[in-house]
């Protein structure tokens, strides 16, 4: 359904369960109510102020689950990794991750550090770094940076070992929690590391539901965790950018008003990229709806009566957006 009549605000859910939008149905995209048209469009617009935080409640059962799951486990390995989206740095980081590892040696992973900017790649590195953590880039789905992590994660703990070693402790495998919330690629990053398919790994989030041990070699053991989120986004901007990503599943969202919010904020920022995938030149006062209909007028995603398809063209904004056809973004600065 082409829905275009967006309400403010969403109706919360019940307990356990995603405060969602009514729109955005999967249901037969390209067939809207054509007659609805005009008063929709003047609707939208009246309603775009209020379009650009999304209330967004997302904490099923097995994320609490997941919490005590990582306290309980913290005792039994020596370094916690925790793997960001580099395009939002912040907005990946479940804060609760700090206070339930506390003292415990850390590394960041900065994941699909090939569809961030690069310069912010190397500014995040280090705003990281400065904290006292370990930080490596890396690209899972194509390995890069990937064989640089067993070397660090033992030179990381090389004095440890030194210690396990004079106690006689010889063999002991080095033991490492890998935690983030769902769809950064803990599960293929794991599988790069380790070489084979161990964890599950899918392009969604919430696919992961309990911990894994995978053995990457004789000396180091990764233990794999469901996606933790969030209780709730105080920030709308976070739980924003994390549907941008897919970290939230599309299914709780109204994907056009979602597309309408990421288009209004690459119009400020990467214009050119607009211009060069859709041909859609950004003037200095614009109307994200109106720059969502003319990318799918110009891609030719037209219904009955010559209207735009504009849920079509919404799930393919994202889907560009998030494969890094669209480009190298970086949403958030240190």
């Amino acid at each position: 359904m082409n829905k275009r009549n967006h309400k403010s605000a969403p109706p919360k859910g019940g307990a356990g369960k995603p405060a969602s939008y009514k729109g955005g149905s999967n249901n037969n995209p390209r067939k809207p109510k054509a007659s609805r048209r005009t008063s929709a469009v003047a609707a939208q617009k009246q309603a775009a102020p209020q379009m650009e935080g999304m209330d967004i409640q997302w904490y099923p059962g097995h994320m609490t689950k997941t919490r005590r799951m990582i306290q309980e486990h913290l005792k039994m390995v020596d370094l916690v990794v925790e793997i960001v989206d580099a395009r939002i740095p912040i907005s990946s980081r479940n804060p609760d991750i700090d206070s339930l590892v506390e003292t415990k040696p850390r590394m960041v992973i900065l994941n699909r550090a090939d569809q961030a900017d690069p310069v912010l790649n190397n500014r995040w590195a280090e705003h990281f770094r400065s904290q006292g953590w370990s930080v490596l880039q890396t690209d899972c789905k194509t390995g890069t940076g990937v064989k640089q992590f067993s070397p660090v994660v033992k030179s990381i703990l090389k004095e440890e070992m030194a210690k396990w070693e004079e106690k006689g402790m010889v063999g002991r495998p080095v033991r490492v929690m890998v935690v983030g919330v769902p769809n950064v690629g803990k599960s293929t990053f794991i599988n790069k590391v380790a070489n084979k398919k161990s964890a599950i790994a899918q392009n969604r989030p919430g696919v992961t539901r309990g911990k894994q041990w995978v053995t990457v070699d004789d000396g180091l053991d990764l233990l794999d965790t469901p996606g933790i989120l969030w209780p709730k986004f105080e920030d709308k901007r976070v739980g924003m950018y994390l549907a941008f990503t897919g970290a939230v599943k599309d299914t709780i969202l109204d994907v056009e008003t979602l597309a309408f919010n990421l288009m209004k904020l690459l119009a400020e920022r990467y214009p050119k990229a607009l211009q060069e995938r859709y041909r859609i030149d950004v003037p200095e006062a614009f109307d994200s709806w109106e720059l969502v209909e003319q990318a799918g007028r110009n891609r030719g995603f037209l219904i009955s009566g010559g209207e735009v398809d504009t849920e079509r063209t919404a799930r393919i904004l994202l889907e560009e957006f998030r494969s890094g056809k669209l480009g190298r973004f970086t949403l958030e600065t240190p």
